[in-house]
């Protein structure tokens, strides 16, 4: 009976230590996981709250769209290219929404000089590209900021681009 008692107890201790092995794998996954897949990123938290309203609640995006797609003309190594670029323009709340419809021509007018300095071959380039789209929203932020004191737009998106 006595050898009994201690066969269970080392058969129970086995056990134990069988199920500790196989769960410190599992604990060590899960807590790699959580480690990638958090976002701690400082630059996120900043995003967040330089977007919030004073309520600290973020502002719903809206998008306006500009009525009449940019059609101009670029030269190129031996002959002239006629681009057209669809844009819409993204704005954060109400009060950015409103202002932005209000100034359309303003920002159709600065849209069009932006565009009328780029080049063949930054046009053809899908980094030229996002580097117009950067260039376009530092005119168009700049120019809302002289008539209304505030950025307004938050990125100039291009939902066409044709380049002949």
């Amino acid at each position: 009976m006595a050898e009994a008692a201690t066969t269970t107890t080392t058969n129970t201790k086995k056990r134990l230590i069988l199920i500790l092995l196989a769960l410190v794998p599992v604990l060590l996954g899960g807590a790699a996981a959580w480690y990638f897949l958090a976002d701690n990123s400082p630059s996120g938290e900043a995003a967040n709250q330089e977007m919030a309203s004073p309520s600290g609640k973020a502002e719903p995006a809206y998008y306006v769209i500009l009525p009449h797609p940019f059609i101009f003309n670029v030269t190129g190594d031996t002959q002239q290219r006629l681009v057209q670029v669809k844009v819409q323009l993204m704005v954060r709340g109400d009060d950015n929404d409103t202002l932005a419809r209000q100034h359309i021509p303003l920002v159709e007018s600065t849209l069009l000089q932006s565009f009328g300095a780029a080049s063949v071959e930054q046009l053809r380039s899908p980094s030229g590209r996002l580097e117009l789209r950067q260039q376009a929203l530092q005119s168009v932020q700049s120019a809302l900021v002289k008539v209304s004191g505030s950025p307004v737009v938050e990125q100039v998106l291009f939902t066409g681009f044709v380049m002949q």
